[in-house]
């Protein structure tokens, strides 16, 4: 099976994992607008990256699994309650209407709340099954990135940002909360399960931090230049909600040269890892060239 086909037949596995374990956690009351969310699309980056890095460090993925659903979780609940009108107030989500305009908004909150929960039932039901050190030490990882210090500050700091000049120091630290965290834990956890020596984990948190600042510079980049139609979401969003941005702070040329230098130290501290003829190395490297 050859790289791309390889990918889609994860993403198929992963997809259907996720409805599986959404029927058998989810309550009826709230199942519709979760489904609804969770099947909305996008790539399963932060499921994606763990699986394939806890299948390279150990040559199989089912052991992660269980966390990489949770993650897809935690990050679709993110997004419901970063669209509500308390907040981005956004009315398309991957070109579909999103959760509260679909149903309503105490709905979404709702939702979005549900599947924080079911994440953690499903890690710690994985833990309580199975306990070993590993699974505990993801289970802390994931919680610390979507946290009050991770996700969510990232989030906070974000929303206070609106309508004020920010230095790059503030900006990074939106940056490395709101969207790196949970990339961090993402490739974290993959590695963790995956049986990293501390070595091995010093070198993938650095992966992981410049991965994630690249990931949200090539959004900024997107949400001005990009085709409305892939992205899912109108264009200029963040210029609608009076954000500051690395475009905005360091115009658009800049903003590609470093994106490019810090996709190429990724690339290169995976070759370090030899990982080179891994897939994780080729799917990053796909992700790298994304234009949605």
């Amino acid at each position: 099976m050859n790289t791309l086909d390889r990918q889609k037949d994860m993403l198929n596995i992963i997809n259907d994992e996720i409805l599986t374990y959404l029927r058998k956690y989810a309550g009826k009351e709230m199942y519709k607008p979760m489904e609804y969310s969770l099947k909305a699309g996008g790539k399963r980056f932060r499921p994606m990256i763990m699986l394939l890095m806890c299948e390279a460090l150990s040559g199989k993925y089912e052991d992660a699994m269980p966390f990489a659903v949770a993650m897809e979780c935690i990050h679709t609940y993110s997004l419901i309650h970063d669209d509500l009108p308390s907040m981005d107030n956004d009315d398309l989500r991957r070109g579909m209407p999103t959760c509260h305009i679909k149903f309503n908004e105490a709905t979404a909150v709702l939702a979005g709340d549900g599947l924080l929960n079911i994440a953690f039932e499903i890690m710690l039901d994985k833990l309580k099954n199975n306990f070993e050190k590993r699974y505990l030490d993801a289970i802390y990882c994931i919680a610390i990135a979507s946290g009050t210090n991770g996700m969510i500050k990232g989030q906070a700091l974000d929303i206070d940002a609106e309508g004020k000049n920010i230095s790059e120091d503030e900006l990074f630290d939106i940056y490395e909360n709101k969207t790196g965290k949970l990339i961090l834990a993402s490739i974290k956890c993959g590695a963790i399960i995956g049986g990293a020596s501390i070595e091995q984990l010093k070198i993938i948190e650095d992966i992981a931090y410049k991965l994630g600042i690249a990931f949200q510079i090539q959004d900024d980049i997107l949400d001005i230049e990009g085709n409305q139609q892939e992205i899912g979401k109108p264009l200029n969003s963040d210029l609608k909600n009076n954000k500051s941005t690395y475009v905005s702070i360091y115009g658009m040329e800049k903003s590609k040269n470093d994106y490019k230098e810090l996709s190429s130290k990724v690339l290169e501290n995976l070759r370090n890892l030899h990982l080179d003829n891994k897939d994780i190395y080729h799917y990053i490297k796909k992700l790298i060239n994304r234009t949605n």
